[in-house]
């Protein structure tokens, strides 16, 4: 995206700095989910990875993120957790910008069938084209292309942070739809949790400006209680880092 005058490319660059070191995978989009509109440049990040001897996720989290190992602590504690031990046949991930999360949970299992909803495309044919995924169309709050109860393992890592509350609410609904019974709901929002007096501290003198819905803060009930109505129980949390403080990763299991 060129911008327009000089002001407005400094402050572009400003906030790509700032999203850059935050803790997910910023993708350009053509829906108004709450004002994320820079990227990850695909050829330059591939280009940068390969020079560093990197694979892509882990080359965001060394170098990019300056968070090493984040993504795979991630993994770690999900298998620690069980999530994996079932072998899911069919999973879905919401956002998997570079695939650094997909890769990883690829050498956990080997579902049949992997259905990826993201909004960038040079990222989805890639992620397409190295792991064989199905990428769906996507509108950008929906999953309305995958069958109800389809679905053994649903995910989101570093999504919901940086959208609006009904962007974030709608895809709950949507990802309890498609879950099978037995199947597991996980992803991470920013909730109380992550927001002691420090941690909100530290967001508010070392964060930068944000960028309209980025950090976005979601009540830890709210998710509870809505997936407790939708059938899906929490099973388990833990945190995870995100920019200057952590976002809390949530485990459901849906009922049978």
């Amino acid at each position: 995206m060129r911008a327009a005058d000089g002001r407005t490319s400094v402050f572009k660059s400003g906030v790509k700095r700032l999203l850059g070191r935050a803790g997910f995978d910023i993708v350009r989009s053509t829906n108004n989910l709450g004002g994320v509109d820079d990227f990850i440049p695909f050829e330059a990040t591939m280009r940068a990875a390969r020079a560093a001897g990197l694979s892509v996720g882990d080359h965001i989290d060394e170098v990019m993120n300056r968070t090493p190992g984040a993504t795979q602590s991630t993994i770690d504690e999900l298998r620690a957790l069980g999530v994996f031990a079932a072998n899911p046949n069919t999973v879905l991930e919401i956002g998997p910008g570079s695939g650094r999360y997909l890769e990883k949970t690829l050498k956990e299992c080997s579902p049949d069938r992997y259905e990826i909803y993201e909004t960038a495309a040079p990222w989805a044919n890639y992620l397409v084209d190295t792991f064989s995924v199905v990428a769906q169309p996507t509108a950008g709050c929906s999953l309305a292309p995958t069958p109800d109860g389809s679905i053994d393992l649903v995910q989101a890592h570093k999504v919901f942070n940086t959208v609006t509350f009904l962007c974030a609410s709608r895809y709950f609904f949507e990802m309890a739809r498609v879950t099978r019974p037995g199947g597991r709901i996980v992803f991470d929002v920013m909730t109380e949790t992550c927001l002691d007096p420090a941690a909100v501290r530290a967001w508010a003198s070392q964060g930068g400006a944000g960028h309209d819905s980025y950090p976005a803060a979601m009540p830890r009930r709210t998710c509870v209680d809505l997936f407790a109505t939708l059938g899906c129980n929490l099973e388990a949390s833990f945190l995870a880092p995100m920019g200057v403080a952590s976002t809390e990763v949530l485990v459901f299991a849906k009922g049978a």
